[in-house]
């Protein structure tokens, strides 16, 4: 009889991995980021350009919530394929993802981003003149619900990674101001949709939306990596 395959979903916490009736390892938290370690020095090589980012995120104080470095060449490649020259992106902190998404859309493309607090704003806007990125690159301060109704679409590529409780209004919001073969990716859509609370609400909410609109098509992933257990959900406009 076949065994299905089982791994484990918190770092730290290691358990065996099973494949077809035999175990072929213990998988940890130290694993995961070993691995994105090795994928970013072999395969995302060009995200060394942007660790300068990542250090600034750092010194600032910001939390360490941004993307991983392979994660943001995801991004990148998502946005490439997509052949999206405006990107909104929601949630903003230090600029590391808005830098990959900055560099999909080129030198003649640009990115609209939305960052609550001025101070992480600050942060981004210095990065991203730093790394030759900020002239493509316009960061609204604000509560994202208060900047949107003034924010001009449609947008080949949203990028939705913000304070969850709000996640399904964010999923109207970019509806809005899209087009047919926009994409739409929600980051964090994992990890805590089994709990109680705002944040998984408006998480809930927001894949029960995905899954409900004729408008959109989508699926969602479970990732581990540097950033332990968690995913994303990804979505095309019809």
């Amino acid at each position: 009889m076949r065994t299905r395959r089982r791994s484990c979903c918190v770092p730290g916490d290691p358990s065996p991995t099973v494949s077809r009736g035999r175990t072929v390892g213990t998988v940890t938290g130290d694993v995961w980021a070993e691995t994105d370690d090795y994928l970013e020095r072999t395969v995302a090589v060009d995200a060394a350009d942007l660790a300068p980012i990542r250090a600034a995120q750092a010194e600032g104080g910001l939390p360490d919530i941004a993307v991983s470095a392979t994660q943001g060449k995801f991004l990148y490649l998502l946005a490439s394929i997509a052949h999206a020259d405006r990107i909104l992106e929601i949630g903003t902190l230090g600029g590391y993802s808005t830098a990959w998404l900055a560099r999909a859309v080129g030198s003649a493309g640009s990115v609209v981003t939305l960052e609550f607090t001025p101070e992480h704003a600050e942060v981004a806007r210095t990065s991203l003149d730093a790394a030759g990125l900020g002239d493509r690159v316009e960061i609204k301060v604000g509560a994202a619900l208060d900047t949107l109704p003034f924010v001009e679409g449609p947008f080949g590529l949203v990028f939705i990674d913000a304070d969850k409780a709000n996640n399904r209004a964010y999923l109207d919001w970019a509806l809005r101001l899209s087009v047919p073969g926009t994409v739409i990716v929600l980051d964090n859509v994992v990890r805590r949709i089994h709990e109680e609370g705002p944040d998984a609400d408006g998480t809930r909410g927001a894949l029960e939306r995905l899954g409900s609109d004729p408008r959109l098509d989508a699926t969602a992933l479970q990732t581990v990596g540097i950033k332990g257990w968690d995913g994303l959900a990804i979505a095309v406009v019809r």
